[in-house]
């Protein structure tokens, strides 16, 4: 029967992809035919990125998967955070434990299982989580001038984590100009219902030889009120300020020199389902909040051995504090996590001839892990301190080297690339209970390469295939955690190897005058995944007690499709759709929390300083679920309801202001994203003011 089930899925994804060509093979004929202007890229396939291969190329020409979603989107659509503004994207999806989460899945993998840079920064760091996780919302959406998604790909290029993917946030910066200019940008945002305030500021100052930018928001959220019956949705709403500098000087005819510091932090962040679902008075993170610090030195060479080189130093700082009390527990408690990380990475562009360039560099990052726990009796206020949730002053050191070549022969461009990485994690684990680690040093480590390669059919049409080996290291995390997390009780595991994952693709790209479109099929094998298994009979605090093991073999197939055709010249149409099918070989059962079928269409209206837009964006029913889904309290028996949404936006443009108004989900549907932990907005009214001086 499981069989015949899989066969079922697959046609399924089949009649999908032939849907995709059906729409898009006839309209080539006459978009050759057709002389009229290329229109915006919303699937952005003209547009240049580095992620994928760490070295600038027109999506269209390289040959992996990848996604651009710049400001200008975030700002037109009204999106609320950083998860949220990867929304609607071709093979994203988006899960929200909470509001002041977010966690994209791609490729049916999440958490620490999917890369995290900031300016070509590690953000992922030792004690990342596996699942869903609230981290990519530490960055402040205003903050970001683009974001760049590469799917099925990025260890070689980046390291570890990266097994589903890397997303790459790219933060504003100043320019260089040849008079002095000063400028200034203000952003007023709310939402009805009191559900958010934001105002964001900016300073810029731009020179020949110097650029500064400086920028802050206040953000207040309310509780979130979700559709139809569902309403408020108490506690979730909670409070967020940034700030972020960034400093630019031209230290040469041929130099640059970017210093840059960011800061976030959110108070009283709470996880409603807790609250909701498992009768906990409270339980809020407060506070959560990222630093970073860093100096990158760039110079272009003048030899084919560096033609031009990157150093990147870096100082990063997280700090998560969670307190929580149980209806009826006699005890509050507060757990407190500190990460340092010290990071260096080189890289070098070497030009090794007309048609053969290269990438080849050093990374090292240096972790330090502060975890505390304090419990107060609240009849007397007595406080005593217990062992954290991950051993105190846990260290990883992760070093790595790289070398990616982008090789032109005839018609074929060609992507390949190899890295070795190695990783020191030390524990010393002085907890008395009996659960404790003791000593632990283990220094894991993992040789990976890729192999792509993209064929021209004609002047609007190539393809594409690609092989990509990807890795995660096992971190403090996986190997020190003891304390509650989710519905369950975790003990600490030793001897964890490194996650690998194998993944295969053929894709297909379509970029004529009114016509843009991207097709992907892609098979991904997974090994060694390390999963948590209960042990037998024993229970901590009424909760089952897990330990995490290396024992899963998976395997990850789908179809990613989008499409963009420019009607005229003032309307055009976008859209895409995601099919996900996860199985877990080892338990003859679905992998967890895999997404269902989604898409995301738009029609949208531009003319001289008018835009607007009705959007639609839906999930089918995931009723495909691993024991694990079953047990979690956050999908309902039976598995999670299909859902679709409406939104409508506009913006006007005056010489220094712009004016955007939205609704959300004018249906007011009732609705949850797969995994979710609070249902999604209902009918709102989205209303900001951009002020440009």
């Amino acid at each position: 029967m499981k069989f015949g089930k899989i066969i079922i899925e697959n046609r399924i994804a089949m009649k999908i992809y032939s849907l995709l060509f059906t729409i898009v093979m006839p309209i080539i004929a006459s978009a050759q035919s057709k002389p009229t202007q290329k229109p915006d890229t919303t699937i952005n396939i003209n547009a240049v990125i580095v992620t994928a291969t760490r070295n600038s190329s027109e999506i269209k020409n390289i040959p992996y998967s990848s996604n651009l979603v710049v400001q200008k989107e975030i700002i037109n659509r009204g999106l609320r955070s950083t998860p949220e503004a990867l929304s609607g994207n071709l093979g994203l999806f988006i899960q929200k434990t909470n509001h002041g989460g977010g966690s994209p899945f791609i490729r049916g993998l999440t958490g620490n299982q999917i890369l995290f840079l900031v300016d070509g920064i590690r953000l992922n760091n030792s004690t990342y989580r596996y699942g869903p996780n609230q981290y990519l919302n530490t960055i402040d959406v205003y903050s970001i001038s683009k974001i760049e998604v590469t799917r099925g790909t990025g260890s070689v290029q980046y390291g570890s984590d990266a097994m589903g993917g890397a997303i790459q946030l790219f933060t504003k910066e100043p320019s260089f100009r040849t008079k002095n200019e000063f400028g200034a940008n203000v952003i007023l945002k709310a939402v009805s219902q009191k559900m958010e305030f934001t105002s964001h500021g900016e300073l810029i100052y731009e020179s020949k030889n110097v650029g500064l930018l400086i920028s802050g928001t206040l953000r207040n959220f309310g509780d979130l009120i979700g559709g139809d019956t569902t309403g408020l949705q108490s506690p979730s709403g909670y409070k967020e300020n940034s700030m972020n500098v960034k400093l630019k000087l031209k230290t040469g005819t041929s130099s640059i020199l970017t210093v840059s510091i960011q800061q976030l932090e959110q108070k009283n962040v709470p996880l409603y389902y807790r609250v909701k679902l498992e009768n906990y008075e409270y339980y809020i993170f407060s506070p959560q909040r990222r630093q970073l610090a860093y100096m990158k030195w760039e110079k272009e060479g003048k030899n084919k051995l560096y033609e031009k080189i990157s150093i990147i130093s870096s100082l990063q700082s997280s700090l998560e504090r969670r307190s929580y009390h149980k209806n009826g527990n006699i005890n509050k408690f507060i757990d407190e996590d500190k990460v340092g990380t010290a990071g260096l990475t080189l890289d070098i562009v070497s030009d090794i001839s007309k048609n053969w360039k290269c990438n080849s560099g050093l990374e090292f990052y240096y972790d330090k892990v502060n975890s505390k726990k304090s419990q107060t009796t609240i009849l007397n206020n007595n406080t005593i301190y217990l062992r954290g949730l991950y051993p105190d002053n846990s260290i990883t050191i992760n070093s790595s080297v790289y070398s990616l070549h982008h090789i032109k022969i005839n018609q074929f461009q060609i992507e390949t690339g190899i890295r070795y990485n190695r990783y020191k994690v030390m524990i010393k684990d002085t907890s008395t209970s009996s659960l404790s680690l003791g000593e632990v040093k283990v220094t894991p480590s993992s040789l990976v390469g890729n192999l792509a390669v993209l064929y021209p059919i004609n002047n609007f049409q190539n393809i594409y295939i690609s092989f990509s080996n990807c890795y995660r290291i096992p971190n403090i995390d996986d190997m020190g955690t003891l304390g509650l997390v989710d519905f369950r009780y975790e003990v600490p595991a030793s001897n964890l190897k490194p996650e690998k994952s194998y993944n295969t693709e053929i894709g297909y790209h379509l970029n004529s005058r009114i016509i843009e479109a991207t097709v992907s099929v892609f098979y991904m094998k997974l090994s060694n995944l390390i999963s948590r298994v209960q042990v037998p009979g024993a229970v901590v605090g009424g909760y089952n007690v897990y330990i995490k093991e290396n024992n899963q073999e998976s395997f990850v197939e789908g179809i990613e499709g989008g499409i963009q055709y420019k009607i005229s010249n003032r309307f055009q149409v976008r859209s895409n759709a995601t099919y996900t099918y996860g199985q877990n070989i080892s338990r003859n059962e679905p992998m967890r929390r895999i997404p269902p079928i989604n898409g995301f269409s738009v029609l949208s209206y531009n003319h001289k300083n008018m835009m607007l837009s009705i959007e639609h964006q839906y999930a089918l029913a995931q009723t495909r679920l691993a024991q694990g889904d079953k047990d979690d309290n956050r999908i309902q028996k039976g598995g999670t309801p299909g859902w679709n949404i409406i939104n409508i936006s506009g913006n006007y443009s005056l010489k220094h202001f712009t004016f955007n108004l939205g609704i959300q989900n004018i249906l007011n549907a009732d609705y949850r994203t797969h995994g979710s932990g609070i249902n999604g907005t209902g009918r709102s009214i989205v209303i900001s003011v951009i002020a440009a001086i």
